[in-house]
């Protein structure tokens, strides 16, 4: 993949037996403990769409420190950089932060965690290339992919001239949404890979949000209501004919899910 592709995502939970339990209900995952030598020493878990030995996502524990330091249930993303050290100080020097400076995974690849101007956490990754063949993924939208990518800014406009810099995405269409500004549309490779706008005033804190791929819409509602998760906005049409809804898991940790209605 080259620099700029959201390449993982990641759960930080506070309960990952709950989490993946909630999640195969809702979603349809498979949950496997990684090797510990695989997962560079971590107690991990990779999130697997049916079928398919490459996992979709991966999910941690919340340790007792990364809560003490303020760290929340949350689904984080990351974004495939050609050099981590030299992105990141690049985040720096655009008046982004740097939360955790470039780090190795044995076996894995090199990560930083940064945040942009308005302190929205977003991860830079470049992986070590395994030997071999590289396990078949499952293709967009097949029902647990991720399908979309939504960053609620501090200030939309300055968010997308940021993203745009640092990732080199282009701007695509940009959705008049009346008294909550625009939804700015950016690219990848040629083809939209998500959205921007600044975010609602009742929204604490700026932050980037997952939308999975589901079945459909409202058996999907229905399932994260059944398995202890609250839907907090739709089911809501969107242009091209999906749907989405957006949730809170059991733990408190933000996504989205798009599918057709039925």
């Amino acid at each position: 993949m080259k620099e700029g592709g959201f390449i993982w995502y990641e759960l930080m939970t506070s309960d990952t037996e709950a989490a993946a339990a909630f999640y195969g209900t809702v979603i349809g995952w498979t949950a496997k403990k990684a090797d510990n030598t695989t997962a560079g020493g971590m107690d991990y878990t990779t999130f697997h769409v049916p079928g398919y030995e490459a996992g979709t996502a991966g999910m941690m524990a919340i340790t007792p420190d990364m809560a003490k330091n303020g760290v929340r249930p949350a689904w984080v993303g990351y974004v495939c950089v050609d050099d981590v050290d030299a992105k990141a100080n690049d985040f720096w020097e655009a008046g982004g932060r740097v939360h955790m400076p470039a780090t190795d995974i044995p076996g894995i690849g090199r990560f930083a965690v940064v945040a942009d101007p308005h302190g929205a956490v977003i991860y830079l990754f470049k992986p070590q290339m395994p030997d071999g063949p590289v396990p078949e993924m499952p293709k967009m939208p097949t029902p647990g992919t991720f399908g979309w990518h939504e960053l609620y800014a501090g200030d939309g406009p300055e968010a997308f001239d940021f993203y745009a810099k640092m990732f080199r995405w282009k701007k695509g269409q940009g959705m008049d949404m009346g008294p909550m500004g625009t939804y700015q549309l950016f690219q990848y490779e040629g083809a939209d890979l998500g959205g921007i706008m600044t975010k609602m005033p009742d929204m604490p804190v700026p932050f980037w949000n997952y939308y999975i791929c589901a079945d459909a819409i409202d058996a999907a509602k229905d399932r994260v209501e059944a398995a202890g998760g609250k839907v907090v906005n739709g089911p809501m049409e969107v242009p091209g004919g999906s749907w989405v809804i957006q949730c809170l898991d059991p733990q408190g940790a933000t996504f989205a899910l798009v599918a057709p209605k039925r």
